[in-house]
């Protein structure tokens, strides 16, 4: 069989944003998206990164998902260097709750956007959510994937609600 090629690139600005991105790595498997894990810097691998973004459609890449902590530039970067989507997913850092980090990644200039997702793991779960629908314009087994799993989540909540109302009319 086949190894399926990565069509989601994910890349980071430390090791120690893993725990945060293998939330990420975990939702797009759960939609059979397979992706690569990078580790680069906008400050200590400059030119690497921007290298990676320049070439990413061109590897087969539909998608870029970043994520960094602190002065957080490796999302503004990697958008100023491809042409394809850039999702953003700030990461608590050292300082400010991830406000700083949240700040750095959604203030772009005009012409550069990153779309940024909540900060942390529901934001690396909505980084992925968000790879899948965009990647899923063109891929209607994606689109089917995506309605499936819209459709879980309202019946998990509506059988959440019965439950409750069972416990409190009980």
């Amino acid at each position: 069989m086949a190894v399926k090629k990565p069509t989601v690139a994910i890349v980071m600005g430390s090791k120690t944003d893993w725990t945060t991105l293998e939330h990420t790595v975990k939702t797009l498997k759960e939609f059979g998206v397979e992706s690569t894990v990078k580790v680069m810097s906008a400050h200590r691998t400059p030119h690497e990164a921007t290298a990676f973004a320049e070439g990413a459609a061109k590897s087969g890449y539909k998608v870029i998902i970043g994520a960094a902590g602190g002065a957080a530039h490796l999302c503004g970067v990697l958008a100023g260097h491809t042409t394809l989507p850039v999702i953003g997913i700030p990461v608590k850092g050292w300082a400010l709750d991830g406000l700083d980090s949240l700040l750095s990644t959604v203030q772009m200039p005009k012409g550069v956007p990153v779309a940024t997702v909540a900060i942390g793991k529901a934001g690396a779960i909505n980084a992925a959510i968000l790879a899948v629908q965009i990647m899923g314009t063109a891929d209607a087994t994606l689109r089917r994937k995506m309605t499936a799993y819209k459709k879980k989540m309202a019946a998990d909540v509506l059988a959440s609600d019965a439950a409750l109302q069972a416990e409190l009319n009980g």
